[in-house]
């Protein structure tokens, strides 16, 4: 009679792990989607200090070409300088207006006052 409980309750078990598995597992997002989210984070949790702008570079690589905003920033007397690649916001801002020490607001993450942003979807830093 072991036998029989125990043979029904195996396939049960593998059942049970496989679903927890596909309901539990993270999910593959590509970068794009990524640094979406991460823009989205920062809206939220993210303090406003002064920077300025360093420059405006445009980059041709293989994959894509990307316009990078670089920037200055000063957290608790720690200098940041940081590059933001807003190729997919350039419609949101006048890039010939991004001079060198144009005065900008960053927001950066209390935790972490590496991880900055000049602009995002709904915010934008720049001062014209």
């Amino acid at each position: 009679m072991i036998p029989f409980r125990f043979y029904t309750i195996i396939p049960g078990g593998v059942a049970a792990l496989v679903l927890a598995y596909f309901v539990f597992r993270q999910k593959h997002t590509n970068p794009t989607e990524l640094e979406t989210q991460r823009r989205l984070w920062l809206e939220k949790v993210g303090r406003i200090t002064d920077g300025t702008v360093i420059d405006v570079q445009e980059q041709k690589t293989a994959e894509r070409p990307a316009t990078l905003l670089i920037y200055h920033y000063d957290v608790a007397g720690v200098s940041y300088e940081a590059s933001q690649d807003v190729t997919y916001l350039r419609q949101r801002i006048n890039l010939h207006s991004c001079r060198l020490g144009l005065p900008t607001s960053v927001r950066y993450d209390p935790q972490n006052p590496g991880n900055s942003l000049v602009i995002s979807e709904k915010w934008i830093g720049l001062r014209q």
